[in-house]
């Protein structure tokens, strides 16, 4: 048996077991491209009790939504809802790729800043007790939910 032809046997064993171990591990990868678990853009915190007297606090009641990439995301056409309904659209308001500064939507009145933005209530939003904030992208699909205590 030639050198050649024994390197020719050792390329084709390689290539064949290559292509073995590629498809065995595609589909696992596949999977899990598909099932990123971590949202792009996320509630990272819900302030639902304010502090101090509720007649007094609407703006300590607030949702804080933070991008967790490093593309800057713009969440026009995105809403936060709560178990009962009620809704907040958002305009056109950028969050900096992996950005340390967060949004906080507020309930109460006040003047939109890059990082605070108000909903214009005048009734608190978010239930003390129990209740479930969505943030929905501009097709409606469900990004990510922040869920506290137990709904009778």
């Amino acid at each position: 048996m030639s050198a050649s032809s024994t390197a020719r046997r050792i390329g084709a064993t390689v290539l064949a077991a290559s292509a073995i171990v590629s498809a065995a591990a595609l589909p696992a990868t596949a999977a899990d491209r598909g099932h990123d678990r971590q949202p792009r853009v996320e509630i990272s915190r819900v302030q639902a009790d304010a502090p101090g007297r509720d007649d007094r606090s609407l703006n300590g009641e607030w949702v804080e939504i933070r991008n967790t990439t490093r593309q800057p995301v713009n969440l026009r056409g995105w809403t936060l809802r709560d178990s009962d309904g009620n809704r907040y659209r958002f305009n056109d308001t950028r969050i900096g790729g992996r950005a340390t500064i967060r949004i906080r939507i507020h309930t109460g009145s006040g003047r939109d800043t890059r990082t605070d933005l108000f909903q214009g209530k005048r009734d608190h939003v978010w239930d003390n007790r129990a209740d479930t904030a969505t943030l929905r992208d501009d097709r409606n699909r469900t990004v990510d939910t922040e869920s506290w205590g137990r709904r009778r």
